[in-house]
């Protein structure tokens, strides 16, 4: 990762964990966004790390089985932009060059996969004791492996 840190390509405020659950859809027009909710994780960055992490968080309906497992959201869904098309309209309404982007959404999924990790050690520690985190590390795997097949593919 570290040879391949593109330039800056602009600084802005970035929510840093921008994905559906923590945007506020109005209900007359589901295509506007009325709020965004968590923005404990924010700071000053490149834009480009706020789209890696909302497609960090997007899955295709082609994606993989272990992916498909992640979706928090109805990404896959029919009439749903895929990733790259996602990608693509974010470029066309910015105008910003996103031909780094499979170094942001490496970036964003490794970023995720340390925050799993996070969540599972405090279960593992019995700080916490939903049952839903016991499944944590293979999400973990499949994250790591995801960050991974996006940095040697360079696609996303």
């Amino acid at each position: 990762m570290q040879q391949h840190i593109p330039p800056t390509g602009g600084v802005s405020l970035i929510h840093n964990d921008y994905k559906y659950d923590n945007a506020v859809l109005d209900p007359a027009d589901i295509t506007k966004i009325i709020g965004v909710l968590d923005w404990e994780m924010s700071t000053i960055g490149d834009p480009l790390a706020d789209l890696g992490t909302a497609l960090a968080y997007w899955i295709d309906a082609a994606d993989p089985e272990e992916l498909q497992e992640q979706r928090s959201g109805p990404t896959s869904y029919p009439g749903s932009f895929a990733r790259g098309e996602l990608a693509d309209y974010y470029a066309r309404i910015t105008g910003r060059d996103i031909s780094q982007m499979p170094f942001f959404l490496t970036l964003a999924r490794f970023k995720l996969a340390v925050i799993v990790q996070q969540i599972y050690y405090r279960y593992h520690l019995g700080l916490t004791r939903d049952e839903r985190f016991a499944s944590m590390p293979q999400r973990i795997k499949t994250l790591l492996r995801a960050s991974l097949q996006s940095a040697q593919t360079g696609r996303i």
